[in-house]
């Protein structure tokens, strides 16, 4: 019987975990048509297709951070469904939120890659690294409302990888909110903190496992 429970709760949250997957690939290739082929008919006047294709740079940027960060969001929301067997309504929204966030990255990437260069940057970047807040807050409430009393973790889940991911999570808001406050004094230097936070989640997630795995030892 208690068998036939875990297995209900484990095909539910895979369910979830199945379609968050799908949303995140969505949102991850929509990224790439933001850059355009540069145009036959525009080569003279951008000074030949080799210049065409630097001039692009501010979408490859803004390719790499998005893809960089939705990456490590998408790394981070299966690594907590390692510790989540099971939901409830409200973890069923939260989730949809974090998802509703992610499919809507593409956007402020596109803007980020048109108006990097022009008088617009600081409106861009505060809107591209607002929205990685957002997604920090929505990624915080996701887990803090399964960890919380371990509502919906497994009952055999690790005390240190709770801890160490709840820790993790907590320097996410004030993290981006920095980048935001940097976007209305120099937008490149709000850009390159969403970048170096996406390495930073990495490093800090990898470094928690290991961490932890040497304390169970």
């Amino acid at each position: 019987m208690a068998n036939d429970k875990l297995f209900l709760e484990e095909k539910e949250t895979g369910r979830i975990e199945a379609f968050s997957d799908g949303v995140f690939a969505i949102a991850i290739t929509l990224l790439i048509l933001d850059i355009k082929v540069p145009h036959m008919r525009d080569l003279t006047s951008a000074g030949g297709l080799v210049q065409a294709l630097l001039g692009l740079w501010p979408a490859y940027i803004a390719y790499l951070i998005s893809f960089a960060t939705i990456l490590i969001i998408w790394v981070n929301h299966h690594r907590i469904f390692n510790y989540i067997k099971r939901s409830d309504d409200a973890f069923l929204f939260l989730n949809g939120f974090l998802l509703f966030l992610v499919v809507f990255i593409p956007f402020p990437t596109a803007l980020l890659s048109e108006y990097l260069t022009s008088q617009y940057a600081h409106i861009v970047s505060a809107i591209y690294s607002g929205t990685f807040l957002m997604v920090a807050v929505a990624l915080q409430l996701l887990w803090r409302h399964a960890a919380k009393d371990k509502r919906l973790i497994s009952r055999n889940a690790d005390h240190c990888f709770i801890s160490n991911i709840s820790k993790q999570y907590r320097y996410g808001p004030p993290l981006y909110l920095l980048a935001l406050m940097l976007s209305f004094i120099w937008a490149p230097a709000s850009i390159a903190m969403c970048f170096l936070l996406a390495v930073f989640f990495s490093i800090a997630g990898a470094i928690t496992k290991m961490y932890c795995e040497i304390e169970i030892k």
